[in-house]
């Protein structure tokens, strides 16, 4: 009788989680659906580090604030002092304090144990076990968290947990944890989608950073 009751046990969990697994892939498809078909997002955002093993509390540092503008594949990103311009097929990373320009082929990678805000849509698809989380009330708002970890062991990133607006089916908070016991929360402040652009936005202007006198790699 006991080794039936676990075997129904282990049954019972194994589906529950099996059921946990599709239904945080089906929320994480809608969202990636649903924001992906906008013609163009802009999206202002706050992260916040912490990490105990180093002494930083929450809230001990000021937030670092940011401003993403994405269109299909491209992508104009505002960050730490540096502004990342993706047209497609090269990734420009502007250095205003260092006045220099690197240029790159191909789109960033995960690195350092961290997804930068251009990935959200899309990073969880490979790579990841996927889970509901917990349900929220946050500033009045209904979040549902799913949580991801990386099926690679030896990854820089242990865990993610993405918080998704329950009403607009967007993203709302997006917390990792590094192997190296750092956790970054990113938190949406600002969304506009269907804005009108430039049509030189996503474009590198070589002789404007020139004339600036910037050293370009």
């Amino acid at each position: 009788m006991k080794k039936l009751f676990c075997l129904i046990l282990l049954v019972t969990v194994q589906y529950t989680f099996t059921q946990s697994s599709a239904t945080a892939k089906k929320l994480l498809d809608e969202v990636s659906e649903k924001m992906g078909a906008y013609k163009n997002m802009q999206i202002g955002f706050s992260t916040s580090l912490a990490n105990k093993e180093a002494g930083i509390s929450e809230g001990d540092e000021p937030p670092i604030n940011g401003k993403i503008t994405l269109q299909g594949e491209k992508y104009y990103l505002e960050y730490l002092g540096n502004i990342l311009l993706f047209d497609g097929n090269r990734l420009y990373v502007i250095n205003k304090d260092e006045k220099e320009v690197s240029i790159n082929q191909g789109d960033l990678s995960e690195e350092n144990g961290f997804i930068y805000p251009s990935k959200m849509l899309t990073f969880y698809k490979e790579g990841y076990n996927l889970k509901m989380g917990k349900k929220e009330t946050i500033n009045g708002k209904s979040i549902q968290f799913v949580n991801l970890t990386p099926i690679d062991s030896n990854s820089e990133i242990i865990k993610v947990t993405l918080g998704i607006d329950a009403v607009t089916k967007h993203i709302y908070q997006m917390i990792q944890t590094g192997a190296n016991g750092a956790i970054t929360t990113l938190s949406v402040t600002n969304f506009k989608s269907n804005q009108d652009l430039s049509s030189t936005l996503f474009s590198f202007d070589r002789k404007k950073y020139e004339d600036l006198n910037y050293f370009i790699d």
